[in-house]
């Protein structure tokens, strides 16, 4: 009885072992709350290097590919709001998953985006040449940085903005709607809705 009893025992209880595989790990927790994490956790390193294959097989396919273009990115990015978006190769991102964008959404060559926290892009947004949208924050006192804790900040851009050629834009930026960021500025506050704003640091120079 003793023996039946206990394979009975054994045989009852769920195995959960797939399921904790995709549960999110405390540093990717720690990571989407904005807390500081491990950047080297091992679950971050595997997402991060499945990341880097889709991104591969995307870029690798030729100019004429548009519809496979399309089904990478629908399962490599967070959010897509319609099927009318371009993104033009060669495409960079760290994670894929925390990337939204809007209806109509248009980026071109060298499209970089470190999206360890919420990248969110609204309607009708133009992105120029060699932008690069950054939430990843260091610390600036090397012992610190060395340890490879780091947090992140979530960007997030209105509707109908421009970002022109080089831009880069700093982890925590809010842009407004109907914004037009000028190439070449480093984004590093917010921005108001119907303005222009170019220079690095990027400033207000025109209200719409």
């Amino acid at each position: 009885m003793t023996e039946k009893s206990s394979t009975k025992s054994r045989q009852s209880k769920p195995d959960c072992s797939a399921e904790r595989e995709h549960l999110p790990s405390q540093d990717k927790e720690k990571m989407l709350a904005g807390e500081v994490y491990s950047a080297v956790a091992p679950d971050l390193i595997r997402e991060l290097q499945e990341t880097r294959e889709k991104v591969y097989d995307y870029n690798a396919l030729r100019p004429s590919e548009t519809q496979k273009m399309k089904a990478i990115l629908k399962e490599l990015l967070g959010h897509t709001a319609d099927d009318e978006f371009t993104i033009n190769q060669p495409f960079r991102c760290d994670y894929g998953s925390q990337i939204s964008i809007g209806k109509r959404f248009f980026a071109n060559f060298n499209f970089v985006v470190l999206d360890e926290a919420r990248v969110t892009i609204g309607d009708d947004c133009f992105i120029g040449p060699n932008v690069s949208i950054y939430t990843a924050c260091h610390s600036t006192d090397p012992t610190e940085r060395n340890t490879r804790q780091e947090w992140a900040k979530p960007v997030t851009i209105g509707n109908n903005v421009w970002i022109g050629g080089s831009v880069t834009i700093l982890p925590g930026v809010t842009i407004g709607n109907n914004v037009t960021i000028g190439a070449g500025s480093v984004v590093v506050g917010d921005i108001p809705d119907g303005t222009i704003a170019v220079g690095n640091p990027c400033k207000v120079v025109k209200t719409l």
